[in-house]
This record gives structure tokens, sequence and C-alpha cells, in this order.
């Protein structure tokens, strides 16, 4: 059985279709992210999956059962904001049982859920300090503990990581994925951040306009995008246009030789070097190509390592190649 099922799902605002007749299945055990720039349909699906939002079409349905119109508190859902949402008056300890209070779980069960929870977090020396007194990421944690204490069906992220620095985002994406795996909660994720899904998926749904484009592992989407708007988000940033089709290969699978060079198979064009950035471990080369399939040079970026790298100079002219193994057929 899935945690959890769209059937030809919509949300309609006036004129504005943020959700377009969607069909998705979140897996059980699983890790799923929803992908996507904003406006794209991915929080109004997780906030139409938790209950504040009723689909104005379609139908979801939670480990088998229809819950379209049901309210949050029926769902058993647990769930985590962008602001982490903490009382600032209570402990923290108080903070992860409120949901087990809310249930009436008796008093002996709640102090030994909360207690769990806050182990599972590494937070269990910090139960009676206040939520002003923990970092960012101190804070994220006693949400999440919040969130899985009540042992819900579903654990819904929204954007939980975008307040974080940098290196706090990556500890935290593992922090998630290693609770995740030791729980085997059904986890659903909303994130802009392609290498946050990346990293934590086991399926990730990439989302535009209220549509889903593509979904699947990220071992499948990654490479093998299904359109252009995938491919962009993704990261690839070349596009050759052909006769029929169009090819988009990764900056880092680009190669670039000095002068002309002829290729069996796979990409080769000639080019200029336009720019040139160094950036320590890698070179950053951006050239203008003659593509087959127009007549206006084509702008490409290739990404090649500093120690293996030709020494490159502005306005040289170069081979830009890939091999067949690196490049990506997309639909024209």
């Amino acid at each position: 059985m899935s945690a959890a099922e769209f059937r030809a799902v919509s949300q309609v605002f006036g004129d504005f279709t943020a959700v377009d007749a969607i069909d998705l299945t979140i897996p059980e055990g699983k890790l799923t992210t929803l992908l996507g720039p904003s406006g794209c349909g991915k929080t109004t699906s997780l906030r139409m999956l938790a209950g504040y939002l009723r689909p104005t079409g379609g139908q979801i349905l939670i480990r088998g059962e229809d819950f379209t119109t049901a309210p949050p508190e029926k769902r058993n859902l647990g769930m985590v904001f962008q602001s982490y949402a903490l009382f600032p008056h209570m402990s923290v300890a108080d903070n992860v049982g409120y949901g087990l209070k809310l249930r009436r779980v008796p008093g002996p069960e709640r102090t030994k859920r909360i207690t769990e929870a806050l182990e599972m977090v590494g937070l269990a020396h910090l139960a009676g300090s206040r939520p002003k007194q923990l970092s960012g990421g101190q804070q994220q944690r006693v949400a999440i503990a919040r969130a899985v204490a009540i042992q819900p069906n579903l654990l819904l992220l929204d954007e939980p990581l975008s307040n974080l620095d940098a290196r706090l985002r990556l500890q935290m994406r593992a922090e998630i994925r290693r609770i995740q795996s030791e729980t085997g909660l059904s986890v659903v994720l909303v994130t802009h951040d392609q290498d946050e899904a990346l990293e934590m998926s086991d399926q990730m749904i990439v989302m535009k306009d209220g549509r889903i484009q593509q979904q699947g592992s990220p071992q499948e989407v990654f490479p093998a995008p299904a359109n252009r708007f995938v491919a962009e988000f993704l990261g690839y940033e070349n596009f050759v246009p052909t006769a029929d089709a169009q090819l988009t290969v990764r900056p880092e699978h680009l190669q670039v030789s000095l002068g002309s060079a002829e290729t069996s198979d796979g990409l080769s064009l000639p080019g200029r070097v336009t720019d040139l950035a160094y950036r320590g471990v890698d070179v950053l080369v951006t050239l203008s190509a003659d593509a087959p399939g127009t007549s206006e040079p084509v702008r490409l970026v290739a990404d090649l390592r500093a120690t293996t790298a030709p020494d490159l100079r502005i306005g040289d002219e170069v081979t830009v190649a890939a091999g067949p193994a690196h490049l990506v057929t997309l639909p024209a």
C-alpha cells in the first residue's frame, strides 16, 4: 500500500490554476521530494496533502483511505514548517510533547516518547531549555522531534532547511535522511534546491506550472531529463540544436582542446573561448560554438579540472567535444 496518493488533484484560485490535475504516488517508507521553482505548485500540493487546503478537484488517499475533505487533525500527519513554529514560552520537552498532549497520550507514555524523540535528534540534554536558547539547527531538530513523536502516517517537510546557513544545511540533510532511515517513516519534502533533492530523495517529483514534468529516483531523473525545463533545473547549461531534436550536456562533461580535432562519435564542434573563470579546483570556460542546427552561435560552458585543463586564453580557437555517453537528446 502507498503512503499517499493523488488522483487527478487540482487547486484553482480564481483564474489561476496552482495544481493541474496531477497524479502521484508517495511510496511507503521512502523519502519523496517535490522539487521546482517558486509558484510551481509544490507547496500547494503539500498543503492539500496536510489538509490545510481542500482540492478543487480530484481525490487524496492516505494509506488507501479517502481523506480528500478530512481536516488536518484527522490525518495523523507530522509537519515541519520553514519557520519551525516552536512555542517560545515552552521548554524543548513541552514543545516535543505538545502533539501528544493534544492526542491525550497518557503521561508515562508521553514522557517516554518525548525522550525517545529527543534522543533520536541528539537533544535529550536540552530538554529543559527554551527555543530562544537554541541555535537554528537545534530548533530545526526540535521541530522534527515534535513531528516524529506523534508517530505520524506521513512526515511533511516544507522547505525545512531554507533558513539555515550552508554548513548547517548540509548537516541537516544527512540528519533528516538518517532519521527517515532509522524510523522507516514516509517523508514528503518540498524544496527548490536540486542538490538537496538529489542527495536526499528516494523519489523526486519535478514540477512546473502546477504540473509534474518528471518523476523517478535521482539515478533515473538526473542522467535523463525529460525536457529542457527539467534539464535546466538540474544544472544542464549546454543546449545544441540538431535537425530534429536538441542535445544537452553538463559542463563537467564537455572537453575543450586547442585547435581543430576530429572525433568519430559524440559531439564535436569548432568554437572560440569568450571567458575564463579560475575557481581553484576547476576552470569555468565560456565558449561560442558553431552548431550544425542553427545559423546563430551557441553559448556553451565547460567545467574543466584546473590540473588538466589546457592553457587557454580568451579568443583561442578550440574544439568542443563530448562523448555519446554524456549526451542527452531532448524533444525539439
